[in-house]
């Protein structure tokens, strides 16, 4: 015959919160640092750098002529580098999840992103955007 297994002796009283027992688990937990609050990470420090500073200004235009109907967004006068651009390019695609390329001195992307492609360019530092 099988013995049922005996309760420890000194078993706390069941408490009609289920979290009771979590907050008694905290109790035990070592002191940490306090988590840092949303204003004092908004405001700069000396550590952090200033806004990135991009080209002054970009072109951001539609076309689909001489592309076989395919929409294209193309962004021109950007005056980067071509090692820039091909690095814009990347991350444009990869924050729009859309295709695109380098074509001479301009940004490619695929698709209609005219409305969500100025956002991106002034958070990386273009500060004047003009959409056609």
């Amino acid at each position: 015959m099988s013995k049922k297994p005996s309760r420890p002796a000194a078993a706390p009283a069941p408490s009609s919160s289920p979290f009771a027992s979590l907050a008694e688990l905290r109790d035990r937990l070592p002191p940490g640092s306090a988590p840092a609050s949303d204003a004092s990470a908004s405001k700069p420090t000396a550590s952090q750098p200033p806004a990135p500073r991009g080209p002054a200004r970009a072109v951001v235009r539609y076309e689909r002529k001489g592309r076989g109907g395919k929409e294209a967004t193309v962004i021109e006068q950007l005056g980067l580098a071509p090692t820039a651009l091909d690095t814009w390019c990347r991350e444009l695609k990869r924050a729009l999840g859309c295709g695109g390329s380098v074509e001479g001195t301009s940004i490619a992307l695929a698709g209609d992103q005219r409305g969500r492609v100025p956002a991106l360019l002034e958070a990386r530092g273009v500060r004047r955007v003009t959409v056609s």
